[in-house]
């Protein structure tokens, strides 16, 4: 049951039937107990009204010094049934046959009356009894006078049909209450829940690009958190969009020059003389480079978009990683007469997505041999100070002014656009995996005057033993 009409009605019904049987189980036991008060009120009327027009018969005894009843009236053998004397009492008795039983006693303990053929239920002291006499239970009053005793007496199962006859009177109204409230609770539902629907049609009808924010001024305090959480989701979709249509536009207009120029040089290298041809092809094969350089970073950039991925951190040394990065690129740096190294650096464990960590490095240590003259310097150190990693990389090149460095951390910004041998990615996307790994990028002016690009991570504290190739390990 995964509606929530459902749940509510389901829940509120239930609570109502469940109400209404312990109601109706209350009302019911009040009813039961005020109805054989009732009735004990009227056998006790019935009595005293024996008692004072009560049937006397034929052979009645004269009158005797008041003597009160026994307290164990003795027990009578045998049946005794005196014929009432005509009149007024005799036919008040008929009447209710079938309904009570009438007797009269002698204080002696003699029956002198009883309206059924049997003598009936025994003699029993004033007052109200419930006595059990041929298996069947009886409610019986007995009242005492000078000369005579008076026992009325009744069965429970004739009292406990008359009360059945008023049962239906009770349980009819509990369940047209129960059968009305069931409407109301379900058309209360449907109303409470009319706003989520209509919520609901306005986001389906909303086209692909209809990202607006909705409109919660109107909306039941409920439903506000809900709404609000769509407008920051709808807010970052739209941004996502934005960005990725951006990075299309960019893209498309960063590869559409190297490309027209790898076009030209082949037609130039097609046409140049043989002599000529070597100087063509090697600047066919700078073009080339440059190409697939730019649309590497771009692939690397399209996969740190959000949810492009899984990604899946494991501690990493990463002194290690630094080590591997600079043995990658050092023929590239020594083809072009860079002096680059690693310096002594810390055991430092970072916990972190190995690619993230290595496409890190890969493009500090790339942009730093791209960005610097021949003959110049880059340094690599990492160090742990606490619960921190450090990775430093420092070189002697020109550097950036101050006021550019912020600007160099977007997509392609390229400070010297005459500068064909970067693509304006490189620093974006080192930037854009420290922010999601939590970290800190800053850029300085290194000691030997040139750029000092400083990352600091997370430090992962359980080091565990070290991989043997050194580049990741499972805590």
């Amino acid at each position: 049951m995964n509606s929530i009409r459902q749940r509510l009605l389901f829940w509120q019904i239930t609570a109502l039937i469940v109400t209404s049987i312990l109601g109706s189980v209350l009302t019911y036991q009040l009813a039961w107990n005020a109805f054989n008060r009732i009735r004990d009120y009227g056998l006790e009327q019935i009595a005293y009204s024996v008692v004072r027009h009560g049937v006397r018969p034929q052979s009645w005894p004269p009158a005797r010094p008041e003597t009160p009843p026994p307290a164990n009236p003795p027990a009578v053998t045998e049946a005794a049934t005196v014929p009432a004397p005509e009149g007024e009492a005799e036919e008040d008795i008929a009447e209710d046959l079938g309904q009570f039983v009438s007797q009269i006693w002698s204080p002696a303990g003699e029956i002198l009356y009883t309206s059924l053929e049997s003598i009936g239920p025994p003699l029993q002291v004033p007052g109200f009894h419930m006595v059990q006499w041929e298996d069947e239970a009886w409610r019986i009053y007995t009242v005492a006078d000078k000369r005579q005793i008076v026992q009325v007496a009744v069965t429970s199962s004739d009292r406990a049909s008359s009360f059945a006859e008023l049962v239906p009177w009770l349980l009819v109204p509990m369940g047209l209450l129960v059968l009305l409230l069931s409407l109301l609770i379900h058309t209360a539902v449907t109303k409470a829940l009319a706003p989520l629907e209509s919520l609901g049609r306005d986001i389906r009808r909303r086209d692909v690009k209809d990202l607006h924010p909705l409109e919660t001024a109107d909306m039941p305090e409920e439903l506000v958190p809900l709404g609000q959480a769509l407008n920051q989701l709808l807010g970052r979709v739209e941004g996502l969009l934005a960005s990725q249509r951006r990075v299309l536009a960019d893209a498309a207009h960063e590869l559409n020059t190297p490309l027209a120029a790898v076009k030209l040089q082949a037609q130039l290298a097609r046409r140049s003389q043989e002599g000529q041809r070597a100087a063509a092809l090697d600047e066919l094969d700078r073009g080339i480079e440059r190409s697939t350089h730019l649309v590497a970073q771009l692939l690397q950039m399209a996969r740190l978009e959000p949810d492009v991925r899984e990604r899946q951190p494991v501690p990493v040394r990463f002194d290690r990683l630094a080590a591997e990065v600079v043995a990658d690129f050092s023929a590239q740096a020594e083809a072009r007469g860079i002096d680059l190294g690693l310096e002594t650096s810390d055991a430092a464990t970072v916990f972190a997505d190995p690619l993230d960590m290595r496409v890190l490095l890969v493009n500090l240590v790339d942009n730093a041999l791209r960005h610097t003259p021949p003959g110049s310097r880059v340094d690599i150190r990492v160090e742990q100070h606490a619960d921190r990693v450090h990775l430093s990389v420092n070189d002697n090149g020109p550097g950036i002014a101050e006021a550019d460095r912020q600007r160099v951390l977007e997509r392609f910004v390229r400070l010297n656009p005459q500068d064909a041998t970067g693509s304006g990615l490189g620093l974006a996307i080192v930037a854009n995996i420290v922010q999601q790994n939590g970290g800190l990028l800053t850029l300085a002016s290194s000691p030997p005057g040139g750029l000092s690009v400083r990352v600091s991570l997370s430090a992962h504290q359980d080091l565990g033993p070290a991989p043997p190739d050194g580049s990741s390990e499972t805590a």
